[in-house]
């Protein structure tokens, strides 16, 4: 595939069908789906979900913190953050107990790098800090998804990962933290084994990766 057809194929905003055809899927795995205009909608409806003085972790996303809903989390005081606690802990000798602070603060908010027409959630880490919250150790967690990240199956979100969204995530951390990124976890979440745990804001715009 060329490279104008695949920056096409990954950037591009799925139609109103495909998200309603994905939010169908998602709901059938015991997902709670809405379909929200843009990043906006979003931010506020992330504010209502979240009581005021939830423990909560963000995930690592440029969505997030393109939308402003990192910084409503970790910088309003409307919330216990967990980033904002770890940050602030001795990573010589309490590493332990920062580790088990992310693993399961009462609600991680985050992303995922795709969402599949068959109703998965596909995410990818370089280190996994987000993935046990993720995948069931946190007893909330929303996700907001842009509307590019729709693919039709696991191989095509396999590859909007390694094609698309890796190169992204590398450059920012070169220019952040001055070290390469790598995909050294990925995690796939078929269904929701608790109905209502996990949430779904889907846009219909693209934001992030």
């Amino acid at each position: 595939m060329n490279t104008p057809a695949l920056s096409t194929l990954f950037t591009e905003a799925a139609p109103a069908e495909r998200l309603e055809r994905v939010a169908t899927a998602l709901r059938a795995n015991n997902f709670a789906v809405e379909i929200l205009d843009d990043a906006a909608a979003a931010r506020a409806r992330v504010q209502e979900l979240i009581p005021e003085g939830t423990t909560v972790l963000t995930g690592a996303s440029e969505t997030l913190r393109l939308s402003g809903i990192d910084e409503d989390i970790n910088s309003s005081g409307r919330f216990e953050s967990v980033r904002a606690r770890t940050l602030a802990m001795d990573r010589a000798t309490q590493m332990a107990e920062i580790w088990q602070l992310i693993a399961c603060p009462d609600v991680i908010v985050g992303s995922v790098s795709a969402v599949t027409e068959t109703g998965s959630l596909v995410a990818a880490s370089a280190s996994g800090s987000q993935l046990a919250a993720y995948a069931g150790a946190a007893p909330r967690v929303i996700w907001v998804v842009g509307a590019q990240k729709v693919v039709p199956d696991l191989d095509t979100a396999l590859r909007r990962i390694e094609d698309h969204c890796l190169p992204l995530e590398n450059e920012r951390c070169l220019e952040t933290y001055k070290v390469p990124s790598a995909l050294n976890r990925l995690l796939v979440l078929n269904a929701e084994p608790h109905p209502g745990r996990g949430t779904v804001l889907l846009l219909r715009e693209a934001i992030g990766f």
